[in-house]
């Protein structure tokens, strides 16, 4: 399957101070794929296989549930195209 960009953001259920320590391990879990990503103020993008990066939303979520967090909201959104699209592509015009 063709390149694709994904874009997930992790809302853990747990006291505000406890929020950026998931987020954190959400992000290790993502940069240990290997795969190219970007982390903004709200979410992170990903880009790669559909398949993968759909793999890698579930084990977000498993890692959460693993923490003992009783509920997370996962914001995806999904940018793909038969050809492929990148990352790069989208915004190497607003990078100095």
């Amino acid at each position: 399957m063709a390149q694709a960009n994904l874009s997930l953001q992790i809302l853990p259920v747990v006291a505000e101070q406890d929020i950026y320590p998931v987020v954190d391990q959400v992000i290790a879990l993502i940069a240990a794929s290997g795969l190219p990503y970007i982390v903004g103020p709200m979410e992170t993008t990903i880009e790669g296989d559909l398949d993968v990066l759909l793999r890698i939303v579930r084990q977000a979520l498993e890692l959460c549930d693993g923490l003992g967090i009783p509920r997370v909201a996962a914001i995806v959104k999904i940018d793909y195209k038969p050809a492929g699209v990148s990352i790069d592509e989208k915004i190497s015009k607003y990078r100095p």
